[in-house]
């Protein structure tokens, strides 16, 4: 899983098009007018004023994910959260809607006008996403405002501003708890808020927060570690200073928010754990499910396919159970891969060494699939403690856009006596490489691409299905040579198709959380802890976990129909290669391209 810090997906642009257009040097059309290329050339200009400033807008309204994209300028600012901000958000995605609209994209060279086609389709998509208030759901049991200190492993610590900066930042923490607040009190008046079953998670992460001394808080990680190349007596000034913001500002603000949560907030919550409860419900999981997948399939239809990959991935596993030699059935072989010590790790320090032992396994193999590799490298790290217990195995954080830090793979280190061996390679292939790391490295590398294009995220299905797709090549470069990693990768795939069921159950279907739970139980090996906290990621995350299996299944039949066609001369690393240049897509529009 990448994990997303916003959903801005804004864009400045160097080019306006893809890899092939240079809108200077573009030969003319025979027998076109000056009038024409004028029209033309005007048309292209106006696009690139647009892209360069919504990517101006974007990075000023959203200071943490400039920051995290490794632009510095308002490191000193959270984003606004207030209402007034959503509206404000809302009616500059109309106006800037309505102005990308005007721009005739017939008058656009072909990658210039593929620019133009994704653009408007983010703010169309963004237009109809409003009046489902969205924002009124800020926090969850995976992040919120209870988890911006991570954002401090994303910065720059190099000189004193970096420091100065952080400690503006938690000054004004009162004002970005402020909007947060208004945005769940909003929620409890109009009735859109998470279930309680999810919500009951919150208060324990709140009080990890709620410190008395200030040396203890997350957001005083930062200073544990400062450069010798300060002064003593700046860095003595600025950690006091740091301390008292700690003590004076982010403290109380979360015991206010976490009062909040306990006397109104969670009192508010629904039993019922479906977005269909919400108002509107039924139309916000159609939008929800056709923006993550990029498809018109309606929940029953992938409901439906979900089933049908269960049970053809539960006769593949069937056969790989075989070969390991295990004589019992196969709800026995899951209780076996569950619990038999020899797929466990005692320790964290162990459990970090194989993930990163994994990661360099498959690194010198990437050659043989791939024509083109990123110059980014990445690192292996684990999710922070605070985190940890209530979030997903493993995540990915792309690079900086400036090269100023790599990316990352996030491994969970909380309980290895429950984090299976035979999972790691399959999840190294899709958080790291060839999944994650490798598609979205490329992607950021590609400067003469739109950066909305290189760094938005706003294509799911495709990022994440890249990912998916990504661990079954894991048979072409002997990474699945023992059949316990071989099941570890069809419980991946079987699990990301489990996901096609219970999300469609979940929030079409009125399934329970038990429900859920005990289906994922029944066709996948995780661990019950693991399943627990997957499912309710779901609940809170309506259609985005449909996305993975609809990618890989678009991307595995594009694949498909290339061999079909060109036969023995079809070259593996060329098709990966064209899959991947031109960034992220949706679905329909990446099946167009590659045809």
């Amino acid at each position: 899983m990448r994990r997303f810090s916003c959903f801005l997906l804004l864009s400045a642009v160097v080019a306006c098009g893809g890899e092939t257009e240079r809108p200077s040097v573009k030969a003319p059309v025979p027998g076109a007018c000056a009038g024409d290329l004028a029209a033309e050339s005007n048309a292209g200009h106006e696009l690139r004023k647009l892209f360069d400033e919504e990517w101006e807008y974007a990075m000023k309204d959203s200071p943490t994910w400039a920051s995290e994209l490794g632009d510095l300028r308002y490191n000193d600012r959270w984003d606004e959260t207030s209402l007034a901000a959503v509206s404000r958000r809302n009616a500059h995605d109309r106006e800037v809607l309505e102005r990308a609209r005007r721009i005739d994209a017939k008058l656009l060279a072909t990658d210039a006008r593929l620019s133009h086609e994704l653009f408007v389709r983010r703010y169309a998509l963004a237009v109809e996403a409003a009046p489902f208030n969205f924002e009124l759901l800020p926090i969850d049991h995976r992040g919120g405002i209870q988890t911006a200190d991570e954002l401090a492993d994303s910065l720059q610590w190099n000189d004193a501003k970096s420091y100065e900066d952080w400690n503006a930042r938690l000054r004004a923490f009162p004002t970005y708890m402020k909007g947060v607040l208004e945005l769940l009190r909003e929620g409890v008046r109009l009735g859109v808020t998470h279930p309680k079953v999810v919500m009951a998670r919150v208060p324990a992460q709140l009080k990890k927060q709620i410190v008395t001394d200030a040396g203890k808080s997350p957001f005083f990680v930062p200073f544990a570690h400062m450069p010798e190349s300060l002064p003593a007596a700046e860095r003595a000034r600025i950690t006091d200073d740091a301390k008292r913001a700690i003590m004076a500002s982010v403290v109380p603000a979360f015991k206010e928010l976490d009062q909040f949560i306990a006397s109104t907030y969670l009192p508010a919550c629904k039993d019922d754990v479906g977005v269909w409860a919400l108002p509107n419900g039924k139309a916000l999981y159609a939008f929800a499910v056709r923006r993550h997948t990029t498809t018109n399939k309606t929940p029953e239809e992938i409901h439906a396919l979900g089933l049908s990959e269960v049970a053809r991935i539960r006769a593949e596993m069937e056969r790989v159970k075989q070969k390991t030699g295990f004589a019992g059935s196969m709800k026995e072989f899951f209780q076996f891969l569950r619990t038999d010590p020899r797929f466990f790790l005692t320790s964290k320090e162990a459990l970090l060494t194989a993930y990163r032992d994994v990661a360099k396994r498959v690194d010198p193999q990437l050659v043989k699939l791939f024509g083109k590799l990123p110059r980014t490298p990445y690192g292996v790290s684990p999710i922070p403690d605070v985190a940890a217990p209530d979030t997903t195995t493993a995540y990915y954080r792309e690079p900086a856009a400036d090269g100023t830090r790599g990316g990352t793979y996030f491994v969970n280190l909380y309980k290895p006596e429950t984090r299976p061996t035979w999972e790691m390679v399959a999840l190294t292939m899709h958080e790291a490489v060839p999944g994650h790391h490798l598609q979205l490295a490329l992607a950021n590398e590609q400067t003469d691409l739109p950066k909305f294009r290189r760094f938005g995220d706003y294509t799911t299905a495709y990022v994440e299905g890249w990912a998916l797709y990504a661990e079954s090549l894991g048979d072409e470069i002997g990474m699945y040579d023992d059949p316990y990693a071989k099941f570890g990768q069809l419980t991946y795939e079987m699990w990301r198709a489990v996901r096609l069921v219970v999300d469609t159950g979940i929030h079409d279907k009125h399934w329970s959380r038990q429900q859920a739970i005990d289906f994922f139980m029944e066709n996948a090996p995780k661990q019950k802890t693991e399943i627990e906290n997957e499912i309710d990621r779901y609940i809170t995350w309506p259609g985005q976990a449909l996305a993975y299996k609809m990618g890989e299944l678009t991307i595995k039949e594009l694949r498909k129909k290339r061999e079909a066609t060109l036969g023995p001369k079809f070259d593996e690393r060329k098709f990966h290669d064209q899959l991947l240049e031109h960034g992220a897509l949706p679905l329909d529009i990446l099946a167009r391209e590659l045809n």
